[in-house]
């Protein structure tokens, strides 16, 4: 339950609208409401939403957080997290990027699940989820932080109500490589390398995502269900990384190897 009320939800909302205008990062708002709950970190997200909304962006799908068993751990939580994908997020591949765009820009590197069918909850499974879904494709993942990653005074590192709050991160997401349908391959075993300028940063499995990356899409149509909400055909759903971010710079060519997936690649300048 929320212990805040919807006008400090409103307040908050708008420091994370006027953070991202500015690229310059707040104040963790855990350490400033450390009674805050998960509720609402959620109702701060929507409520910067209405606010983009208000400008004309559109819902384009869904992004999925905190997939990992490490993860988790490290946020001291036992489910994933969720955030809304809006059609300025998204970026093509190959594209150049201006790196003072953004706060803290950092890589992950994922499967998207482009839906055919709509999902929703409750009593979503795996099964239910390859059955809506026309293509897997890889994609790249650009998570950013409107809230300070580490108190200015302290160093704490935020919090999960933190990084839900600030619409589990997202700020950006490239599609690439070789769309496939979902029972061309075992998704289990679909991988990537990360090269940045040359070099491998971060390489994994899509099994990393909770056994399978199709069970993260099960999760949240299941979640949003609670809420009798859903998600709707035509929409990308990143399923969720499977390396740690890797930081981004200018002069920073990134180049995502997905093997018989193909690749993704992106500049910062």
């Amino acid at each position: 339950m929320p212990t805040l009320d919807a006008s400090t939800h409103q307040a908050l909302a708008r420091e994370l609208h006027e953070a991202e205008r500015a690229r310059e990062p707040v104040t963790q708002f855990s350490r400033r409401y450390p009674g805050m709950t998960i509720a609402d970190s959620y109702a701060i997200s929507q409520a910067w939403l209405a606010l983009k909304f208000a400008e004309g962006r559109r819902v384009i799908g869904h992004k999925i957080g905190l997939t990992s068993r490490a993860m988790q751990v490290a946020a001291q939580i036992t489910e994933p997290d969720h955030g809304t994908l809006l059609d300025d997020m998204l970026v093509a591949d190959g594209a150049t990027l201006e790196a003072s765009r953004f706060i803290v820009p950092r890589l992950e590197v994922e499967l998207a699940f482009i839906l055919g069918k709509p999902l929703k909850g409750p009593g979503v499974t795996l099964f239910d989820v390859l059955d809506a879904t026309a293509w897997v494709t890889p994609a790249l993942e650009l998570i950013d932080g409107r809230i300070e990653l580490f108190d200015r005074d302290t160093g704490a590192p935020r919090k999960v109500f933190d990084t839900i709050a600030d619409n589990a991160a997202n700020a950006a997401v490239i599609l690439g490589g070789r769309p496939v349908k979902p029972e061309a391959i075992d998704l289990r075993w679909a991988g990537a390398l990360l090269y940045r300028n040359g070099v491998i940063e971060e390489s994994g499995l899509s099994a990393a995502v909770l056994n399978h990356p199709g069970n993260g899409i099960a999760w949240l149509a299941n979640k949003l269900g609670a809420f009798d909400e859903g998600l709707q055909a035509g929409e990308i759903v990143l399923a969720g990384s499977f390396t740690r971010p890797v930081a981004c710079a200018a002069g920073d060519v990134f180049h995502a190897d997905y093997g018989p997936l193909g690749a993704i690649g992106v500049r910062f300048v």
